[in-house]
């Protein structure tokens, strides 16, 4: 997180940490399979995330997993560069499951922080797909300064509409994020920012499963 935005950091992160708890998961489709997941990040690229800057884990009963950045901020106004004002990230993860299962993502929720002067914009989009599929619609969501607090979004899929991943095939699942922050109507003296980065894992992203058993292969 840049310098100027240290504080603001310190405290983004020590209120997430004592108000949010975690969002009960999905419980869509069959019951998630007891055996060993694993999930690494297989490619990373982006002007919000450089790699290394992101961490994948898995929820010990295999119902979710989380993504954490660490350097995922958009601003503008003050000192901010024109590029800074929109940051996007990209990620390819390699999803190994048990034999006979497989999956789809019925829910994600993304957490962050902003601070917009009056007059200020933020947003937030996503999207995600499975490697050699059709792209999910990318859905936003926007917030209007003065705002300064924690935010955070879900995006969730019908049950008929969820889409999962080809049986018996390893396929990356890629994830598409951005953020936007736009100072134009606001005091140009004033920096706005949106954040979903975080130094102590208290702020993630959490995509909740939705599990299926394979058919029996004859």
């Amino acid at each position: 997180m840049l310098s100027t935005l240290g504080a603001g950091a310190a405290v983004a992160s020590l209120l997430l940490a004592g108000s949010a708890s975690p969002t009960t998961p999905a419980r869509l489709g069959d019951e998630p399979p007891t055996g060993k997941i694993t999930i690494t990040v297989a490619t990373v690229n982006g002007s919000g995330c450089r790699p290394g800057s992101a961490a994948v884990a898995i929820a010990p009963d295999n119902t979710a997993f989380t993504v954490t950045y660490s350097e995922y901020l958009a601003q503008a106004g003050g000192s901010s560069k024109p590029t800074d004002a929109r940051k996007n990230c990209q990620i390819a993860l390699n999803v190994h499951v048990p034999q006979g299962f497989t999956y789809a993502i019925a829910r994600a929720d993304y957490r962050g922080y902003a601070s917009l002067a009056p007059g200020a914009k933020g947003m937030e989009q996503a999207n995600y797909y499975f490697q050699g599929q059709q792209e999910t619609a990318r859905k936003s969501h926007s917030f209007a300064g003065p705002y300064d607090n924690n935010w955070q979004t879900s995006d969730e899929t019908d049950i008929d509409a969820l889409v999962y991943a080809p049986c018996g095939e390893e396929r990356y699942f890629n994830i598409n994020t951005e953020l936007r922050v736009d100072g134009k109507s606001a005091d140009p003296r004033a920096t706005s920012f949106m954040a979903m980065d975080s130094t102590d894992g208290s702020i993630n992203t959490l995509y909740h499963f939705a599990w299926k058993q394979c058919p029996a292969r004859r």
